[in-house]
């Protein structure tokens, strides 16, 4: 199993997240934002759980490398209180099974909170990689979905589900 950790999002973490904003990264989701709306999003990052914000944490190798990001946010889905969550690798250290580990390590967080019974991922239907880190993680594939992202723009997304308690 790949070793990394995962550390709540500090004041520190504003150049991997101007690093993640990348064509490359970000293909599936919208495209490279300003860096107005990187500064933006990196502030909301370190206040924590809001609005428009959530649990974010960085991926830490066993070295202190810094990988990439990951993390969960409240919202309400078909009804029921969800957690979503999301992730980011850097290029040079995809496909080493790190977003996969994150991700479960980002899950035992979210469990953790109790307040959630289910968390869900919206990958595009696109994204190869980001669906199979779903299913090496453990979420259910539940089918294909419309989801709004960025905001204001229909992406054609799967729909993966993983519980959050027992």
């Amino acid at each position: 199993m790949t070793e990394v950790r995962i550390a709540r999002w500090s004041g520190d973490d504003l150049d991997l997240l101007r690093q993640l904003n990348t064509h490359e990264v970000r293909e599936h989701t919208g495209g490279p934002e300003t860096d107005e709306q990187v500064v933006a999003r990196h502030e909301r990052y370190v206040r924590g759980p809001g609005p428009r914000s959530g649990y974010l944490y960085t991926v830490v190798l066993p070295g202190g490398e810094k990988a990439g990001s990951v993390g969960y946010w409240a919202r309400e889905w078909h009804g029921e209180q969800v957690y979503e969550m999301g992730w980011a690798i850097l290029p040079a250290y995809q496909g080493r099974g790190l977003a996969t580990a994150a991700v479960r390590a980002a899950i035992a967080e979210a469990a953790a909170c109790g307040d959630r019974r289910a968390a869900h991922a919206y990958p595009s239907v696109d994204n190869p990689a980001s669906n199979a880190v779903c299913r090496k993680a453990g979420f259910t594939l539940l089918g294909e979905t419309e989801f709004d992202y960025p905001p204001g723009q229909l992406m054609r997304s799967n729909d993966w589900r993983v519980g959050l308690t027992g």
